[in-house]
């Protein structure tokens, strides 16, 4: 079974330092805040909802292409994007991270994730650490740091972003829905 797959130029540098330049015009909510309370040992991030941003549309249609394309490599049955684009800023001043975890979860739209797509927006050299790491088995392997590449891979996949210890990372993160894995 296919464990990922990475689409290299997926936006270009100029399309991810304007989704960029989108998050740091809107207001970020705190990853960070589960409910009514805080886990920043889970995940130290800060988060901006591009469904909450005007004039993106070009993003959305991005997406569904290089969803698209690479879901010719996993054949899942999908239906629909039920939840908005996220772009997240893991900074160093924090370290920001996010731990182990599989985008399959609780509640009715979490549940329907099949397909998850990380596109990498920043420079790999304007920051250390945050490295997007997958567990498909025993092994632990890094998703590609180019710019503008995208990694997508089944929902059920653990994975993780290790602290940023320098500089700040930005992605891209998105979800494919459908019916419940058999």
């Amino acid at each position: 079974m296919l464990t990922s797959h990475t689409l290299l130029d997926a936006f270009s540098p100029d399309e991810c330092a304007r989704l960029i330049a989108i998050a740091g015009q809107s207001k970020a909510s705190d990853a960070g805040l589960v409910g009514q309370r805080r886990d920043h040992n889970l995940r130290r991030a800060d988060l901006v909802w591009l469904d909450e941003t005007p004039e993106n549309d070009w993003v959305m249609d991005r997406i569904i292409a290089l969803v698209r394309e690479a879901n010719r490599a996993f054949g899942f049955d999908l239906t629909e994007f039920a939840e908005s684009p996220q772009i997240a800023r893991y900074g160093a001043e924090v370290q920001g991270h996010f731990d182990w975890h599989a985008d399959i979860g609780d509640g009715p739209v979490a549940q329907r994730r099949k397909l998850t797509m990380v596109v990498q927006l920043s420079d790999e050299h304007s920051y250390e650490g945050g490295t997007l790491e997958l567990m498909p088995s025993a092994a632990i392997r890094s998703a590609p740091r180019t710019l503008g590449s995208a990694t997508l891979f089944p929902g059920f996949i653990l994975h993780r972003v290790t602290p940023v210890t320098r500089g700040e990372r930005h992605s891209l993160t998105t979800w494919a829905h459908g019916p419940a894995f058999r």
